[in-house]
């Protein structure tokens, strides 16, 4: 039987932890230096359109499908390896792993993020973040489809999700409901409007980078006690 914790706090990568957004940006650039600007806007095209159906961004899997195009040319490899060799660890978010720290004195903490199973876990393994939580990492396709499976490894009587995209934390709280806090953090690409604050019921707690959470959840649960 796995130990039943009181809390466990799940962390998103990407856009929470993790500045993706920089590796699209400094991946653009290499693609026009290698490419030209015409082959890396066709690139992005399919990386979007992908993205689209698989609800993550599939890097490795859209430079498949653009060398079934071009399947003669040399240069598409080079990008792999540019995407492979990324120094990731840089683009860790300031404070990341202190709050990681800092987080354990409630309960475990898990990384539970979206995306493939090659290159997702390279990112966060080579960023660092993995060892910080001791290899307590889960990567699904869709991971607000896939709570009975964070419930059954890592149980618990309560949970915390901190996260950037506010339909996650919506979908994971008409689940779990009480036995959930959502942290949104409203620093990242899903930028606070009217429109979504009409469309979503707001989190429990709010906050504009990811330093302020060890202090936003101790206020938060001593309230609560």
């Amino acid at each position: 039987m796995m130990k039943r914790h009181e809390k466990v706090i799940l962390l998103d990568f990407d856009g929470t932890l993790f500045n993706d957004e920089r590796v699209v940006q400094d991946m653009r650039r290499y693609l026009r230096r290698c490419l030209g600007s015409g082959r890396e806007r066709r690139y992005i095209t399919i990386l979007k359109r992908l993205q689209r159906r698989l609800g993550y961004a599939d890097y490795l899997g859209a430079l498949q499908r653009y060398r079934l195009e071009d399947p003669a040319d040399p240069d598409i490899l080079r990008v792999s390896c540019f995407l492979m060799e990324y120094p990731f660890r840089k683009l860790v978010k300031p404070g990341a792993f202190q709050v990681l720290r800092q987080c354990s004195r409630w309960g475990p903490v898990v990384i539970l993020s979206d995306g493939d199973a090659v290159f997702q876990p390279h990112k966060i393994m080579a960023s660092g973040i993995w060892k910080a939580v001791t290899g307590r990492v889960l990567v699904f396709v869709h991971k607000q489809r896939m709570l009975w499976d964070v419930q059954r490894l890592y149980p618990a009587r309560h949970y915390v999700m901190v996260e950037d995209n506010m339909q996650v934390l919506r979908a994971m709280k008409r689940v779990w409901k009480s036995r959930l806090t959502t942290v949104w953090l409203s620093e990242a690409r899903h930028h606070s409007t009217k429109r979504m604050r009409r469309r979503y019921r707001g989190p429990d707690i709010s906050m504009a980078r990811i330093r302020e959470l060890p202090g936003a959840l101790r206020e938060y649960f001593r309230k609560r006690s």
